[in-house]
């Protein structure tokens, strides 16, 4: 089954607690445990919670604290919002939601309420939360006050704002619809949406959609007078006693909250009275207005009957309170066992669990956003922690990502340079630095001086090396470093900020070489755009493989992918699709292509293709309607050094991507390049990659 599911509203009011509970109960019922998260929740002091929060853990007896079932205030997501910070929002939630994630086999997220302040923003966040997440929505809309066509735009519109952003909506459900009307807004809905959406309607329920007893105290701060027991009681319908008794009798309806001034001892008793017979409807409360509290001879009175209803008193004339009692917003608390267990019944009788019980197992993620790969490296690289040498330690950008490194606790660190100017330059930079948690290493007064040169030299004298010559390159950060990762000293190595990519790349193909089954060290970019992470390669080593080594490419650039979670579906790229380009690179391609699918027929792989059939959903099904890789892939293999090193520039400068990388692929240890352009982010990631390698992916 499918690990969790988002509830989304189109608006405020929608009656979200009957599906969250509905889906609570039937979880439980089918997967052994369940966890809940809110990722946004309204402003709370310790005295009151989030009732949602408060109401799902203690009904259902979920093993999860308060603190880890939200991950933030709505206030305090305004104020990221409004300094440009949405993704250190979108970090936090990933995280918390991750943690829980570890704990549960199965998790309802409930998103935002559309209350107070910051609603115009909240569906994008929705949206921009499923999508991080990488789940699966259900979304919820509410009947009051709309016609038909009203209802069925506005949950269109949502559904669409889901689509746009490739999350995947598993459900529509209408809720409060009049009883009436619930086979004419199932149909009108079906017609606007998929027929693979699943379509169900809820109707109002009056004891859902009314207050309690208890929460018109709450509200309007009043005074119980009697029936404390009891203000869990339903309210069903609103009756004003203003006429004479004879007449407000015949306007009593079942569970009616009686709301009449406190001197009107008639409608009081009356409405008692009505109450234990059997020949008029059962009242659910008496409201007494004007702060009038009935005579000791009419309280006595109350006090000796069988049954006491809750009455309560009130500040305010009887018009004014009868507003503000309309006005009140219905909720579920935990202590209201019947109203939870209403609208369980509700749910399960209008919704088709069965089929959405399907839709849950069935349903695949595909894809995954930068956020959520950027955590996972991150979390990778804790798991199973490794040791990175940096043989830049004159570099600026070096000690500072050494530093966030450092505080983020993720590798050990070690450093190659002198240690009096790194020291000089983290005073200089003002950084928060633990010397005491990295290594700096000078090459020529490292106890492993000797024993390194002399295995250069063993390794390398049959191509006339020396061991003066030895000596020298020894002292070389690069050389060095490389020679740390061959003897074990370390688990791998990031340079090349200020060196060149052969500078770096050299003393590994040198003395760490290539893995058995490879005979090409070639690069990948990890592509983060706005909502997927994509794979290019070669972008960085080889300028123009041959058809064979392409193929390798593209096989190592699979395995790559597997093993950094993302599903491969290798695209061959070239200047047409299909079988309709004509010349030596396109045949070079097309014959790549071929050598994979013999090589690895479980392999998905398409080519020769160009880009825009590659990624564009609608382009691949108009070129190629066949493929099951066009306008899905996510793995992009370029067909020489110049294309891939300009297409990878170019999308990372003109959409804002971040790219990560570049990694390299086939050394029997991990050793990766840097751009002399990079940015202390670029190097951040890149060590983490490579720890990642280090753990033997």
């Amino acid at each position: 089954m499918n690990k969790a599911i988002y509830i989304a509203t189109s608006e405020k009011n929608c009656g979200k607690s009957i599906v969250t509970l509905g889906l609570m109960s039937m979880l439980i019922n089918k997967t052994a445990k369940v966890g809940y998260f809110r990722p946004i929740v309204e402003d709370f002091d310790e005295e009151n919670m989030d009732n949602h929060i408060e109401t799902v853990i203690n009904h259902f007896g979920l093993d999860i604290s308060y603190q880890d079932a939200y991950a933030i205030t709505k206030s305090k997501l305004i104020k990221k919002k409004n300094k440009g910070k949405i993704g250190e929002v979108i970090d936090l939630i990933i995280e918390k939601y991750k943690r829980l994630e570890e704990r549960f086999d199965f998790i309802l997220v409930e998103g935002t309420s559309f209350t107070g302040e910051g609603t115009a923003i909240e569906l994008d966040i929705n949206v921009l939360i499923a999508k991080n997440l990488g789940i699966p929505t259900i979304i919820i809309g509410s009947g009051i006050e709309k016609t038909l066509d009203e209802l069925v735009d506005s949950l269109y519109l949502i559904y669409d704002s889901f689509k746009v952003k490739e999350v995947e909506v598993l459900a529509v459900i209408a809720n409060k619809v009049q009883p009436e009307n619930l086979e004419l807004v199932t149909a009108g809905l079906k017609k606007s949406l998929p027929d693979n959406v699943l379509i169900n309607a809820i109707p109002i329920i009056l004891s859902l959609n009314n207050p309690t007893i208890q929460e018109i105290v709450k509200v309007l701060d009043a005074k119980v007078l009697f029936g404390a027991a009891f203000l869990n009681n339903q309210i069903g319908s609103f009756s004003i006693g203003a006429m004479q008794l004879r007449n407000y009798l015949l306007n009593l309806r079942d569970n009616a909250l009686v709301i009449t001034p406190g001197d009107r001892a008639d409608i009081i008793l009356g409405a008692l009275q009505a109450n234990e017979s059997i020949n008029y409807p059962s009242i659910s409360g008496i409201v007494l207005t004007g702060n009038i509290v009935p005579e000791d001879s009419i309280l006595k009175l109350i006090e000796g009957l069988s049954t006491v209803v809750p009455i309560i008193a009130v500040e305010g004339g009887t018009y004014l309170i009868s507003n503000k009692i309309g006005d009140i917003k219905p909720k579920i608390y935990a202590d209201n066992k019947h109203k939870i267990q209403t609208s369980i019944d509700t749910f399960e009788r209008y919704v088709d669990v069965d089929s959405l019980t399907e839709k849950f197992i069935k349903f695949e993620a595909e894809g995954m956003t930068p956020k959520m790969f950027q955590y996972n490296l991150v979390k990778r690289a804790k798991q199973h922690r490794k040791h990175i040498v940096l043989p830049e330690g004159n570099d600026d950008r070096i000690i500072i990502a050494a530093a966030r490194l450092l505080a983020m606790d993720v590798v050990d660190i070690s450093i190659i340079g002198d240690k009096k100017q790194i020291e000089n330059k983290v005073a200089e930079l003002g950084l928060t630095f633990d010397f005491s948690k990295v290594s700096i290493i000078n090459p020529r007064k490292s106890d492993h001086y000797d024993d390194y040169v002399n295995t250069y030299y063993e390794l390398r004298k049959e191509k006339k090396m020396t061991l003066e010559i030895a000596k020298d390159l020894m002292e070389d950060g690069s050389y060095f470093g490389t020679m740390m990762v061959y003897k074990g000293d370390a688990d791998g190595m990031v340079s090349g900020a200020a060196h060149t990519t052969q500078h770096t790349i050299l003393p590994a193909l040198q003395f760490i070489k290539t893995k058995p089954n490879s005979t090409v060290v070639s690069s990948i970019f990890f592509m983060c755009l706005e909502d997927r992470v994509s794979i290019f390669g070669d972008c960085a080593i080889n300028p123009n493989p041959t058809a064979e080594q392409l193929a390798e490419i593209a096989i190592s650039s699979a395995d790559s992918s597997l093993a950094f979670g993302i599903e491969p579906k290798i695209a061959m790229l070239s200047y047409s699709s299909g079988s309709s380009g004509k010349g030596d690179e396109v045949d070079k391609v097309r014959a790549a292509t071929e050598i994979v699918r013999q090589k690895r027929p479980d392999l998905k792989i398409e080519g020769p293709i160009q880009y825009d059939a590659a990624v564009d959903l609608e382009v691949g099904q108009s070129k190629m309607p066949n493929s099951e890789v066009a306008g899905h892939a996510s793995v992009l293999i370029f067909p020489d050094l110049n294309t891939g090193n300009n297409t990878y520039k170019a999308v990372q400068r003109e959409t804002g991507a971040l790219a990560i990388g570049p990694m390299l692929q086939g050394l029997n240890k991990p050793v990766n390049d840097l751009s002399r352009g990079c940015t202390v982010d670029d190097i951040i990631n890149t060590v983490v990659i490579t720890a990642i390698q280090a753990q033997g992916l």
